[in-house]
């Protein structure tokens, strides 16, 4: 299964649309990612990140609906009790 994590974008650097990068931030950590697939992204935009690259944007709504699927999940797993 592959999973493409939500970032908002911070920074973006280079103005070649096949190398530009971005500084996204995914919950307090920011990394650096591939713009390629997104050359309409700009800051403050929500972009789904896999593998290192943008592939898609998204609403602030879109992205806030996957963040609270993503910290369930958490609750979840690190439920020791053994209940469902």
């Amino acid at each position: 299964m592959c999973l493409a994590v939500p970032g908002q974008l911070l920074s973006v650097t280079g103005d070649d649309q096949l190398t530009r990068t971005g500084k996204v931030d995914f919950g307090g950590i920011a990394k650096e990612v591939g713009l390629a697939f997104v050359p309409e992204a700009v800051v403050g935009d929500y972009l789904l990140v896999h593998a290192g690259f943008a592939i898609g944007i998204i609403d602030a709504d879109e992205a806030a609906r996957v963040f609270e699927y993503l910290e369930e999940i958490d609750r979840l797993g690190s439920d020791t009790t053994g209940k469902p």
